[in-house]
């Protein structure tokens, strides 16, 4: 009888060493330090400034930047096939796209409530007026035939 021996390949993690772990650390305080201080150069600046928008568009996309390093190689996901990555990324765009959809609606709302219908202002103000018709017994005979 023969047997059928079925190799499995075997992939090791390569470069998990500590030269690795420091050189993305080093990455890593980088990007943080150019963001505080393009942060700290906005603090002077007008709001309707252009020059302010795009520190603020260059500071988000340094953010994916180190969200990108911490999830490849803290979370391990750089080593992993294509397939278990696809797992992670696409519930975690989903989410943020939730999140953001979510944010912009309540926006929406708040600005609708604060001036949807003044109409609603003016009459909340003023006291409900008190409804009793003059025939109406307000239970007094129901009281009176009790006794």
């Amino acid at each position: 009888m023969e047997q059928h021996v079925s190799a499995v390949e075997y992939h090791e993690h390569h470069g998990g060493g500590t030269k690795e772990i420091k050189r993305v650390t080093i990455i890593l305080t980088a990007l943080t330090l150019i963001e505080l201080a393009l942060g700290y150069s906005m603090v002077y600046m007008s709001e309707a400034s252009t020059s302010r928008h795009v520190i603020k568009g260059v500071i988000l996309i340094l953010m994916l930047a180190k969200a990108f390093y911490i999830v490849a190689y803290f979370m391990h996901l750089k080593q992993e096939i294509r397939n278990m990555i696809m797992t992670i990324c696409i519930p975690l765009f989903l989410f943020v796209w939730f999140i953001i959809a979510f944010l912009y609606d309540g926006q929406s709302y708040n600005n609708n409530r604060n001036t949807y219908n003044p109409y609603y202002k003016v009459h909340s103000s003023q006291k409900a007026p008190e409804l009793r018709p003059e025939n109406e017994d307000n239970g007094q005979e129901k009281k009176k035939s009790m006794e």
